[in-house]
């Protein structure tokens, strides 16, 4: 594969980690450590250096010191191969304002995108505790042509009402409609018992990534949030794509592992 044809990545990294309260005091949510000598953010950089994806861009905003020294020193790559890891603190390139939701961090942060000029833009969240080959979804992105594929994960119904639903057309594949946190969650089609939720890992072609949040941001109403606002937006359009997580296969994983996934979003959550 050409090396123009391998998306640009870029990780969402701003998170303040309210309900992480004691331990985001002094650092940013993805900063918080885990397993001894290692950080959350750590999960979502293994699966994307391993799947040989080596242009990443992690986009900071609070409290990001400790966040930016542990990617400095942890992920060095070889520049001289174009390769590299980078921290991008909130620098206020469209005024004097700091992010108001993760589309508008993308946005803010345009000029990395045209800088690249990369056919495919992989946006992943920054503080899930998983195990992934992100290559596989991005495989499946390009066959099917999707403006934006949305990697998910089957839970119980019953659980599902804290996170962005994801309702499928007839075809298993097409998102239908994007519920965020409902009361009442959409059943997965032949799993009456099981929803399909985002992981909060995206794939978009550049292209229609561009044109989505150039319009939210001319929307006054909008929270400027990927998902509240950018997929239904693309949904509405029939532009968007599910990958279900438990057709990802890992090198070495075991029956236990498989599939596992956790949005470590509280305390209860981390421990």
């Amino acid at each position: 594969m050409a090396f123009r044809d391998y998306p640009l990545g870029i990780v969402l990294a701003g998170g303040e980690g309210k309900r992480l309260m004691p331990l985001t005091t002094d650092r940013a949510k993805p900063a918080v450590p885990f397993a001894g000598s290692y950080r959350l953010i750590d999960f979502v950089l293994s699966n994307l250096v391993n799947a040989d994806l080596r242009r990443i861009a992690v986009l900071t905003q609070y409290k990001s010191h400790s966040l930016d020294r542990h990617i400095t020193t942890t992920w060095r790559m070889s520049t001289l191969l174009g390769n590299y890891v980078t921290p991008v603190p909130a620098q206020q390139r469209l005024g004097p304002r700091w992010y108001t939701g993760s589309a508008d961090a993308i946005l803010q942060n345009f000029n990395l995108i045209h800088d690249e000029n990369p056919k495919d833009v992989l946006v992943f969240g920054a503080d899930h505790v998983y195990r992934m080959d992100p290559m596989q979804m991005f495989e499946q992105h390009r066959e099917t042509g999707a403006g934006i594929t949305i990697a998910a994960i089957r839970i119980p119904r019953s659980e599902a009402s804290e996170f962005g639903c994801i309702e499928l057309a007839e075809d298993g594949i097409t998102i239908k409609a994007f519920h965020e946190k409902p009361a009442n969650p959409p059943a997965m089609p032949g799993h009456p018992d099981l929803t399909l939720v985002s992981m909060g890992n995206y794939i978009f072609k550049r292209d229609v990534m561009e044109e989505a949040l150039i319009l939210d941001s001319e929307n006054l109403e909008s929270r400027h949030d990927i998902g509240g606002n950018i997929i239904p937006m693309l949904t509405a359009q029939g532009q968007a794509k599910v990958y279900d997580f438990a057709n990802n296969v890992v090198p070495g994983e075991t029956p236990r592992d498989k599939g596992y996934w956790r949005d470590v979003g509280s305390i209860d959550a981390y421990f």
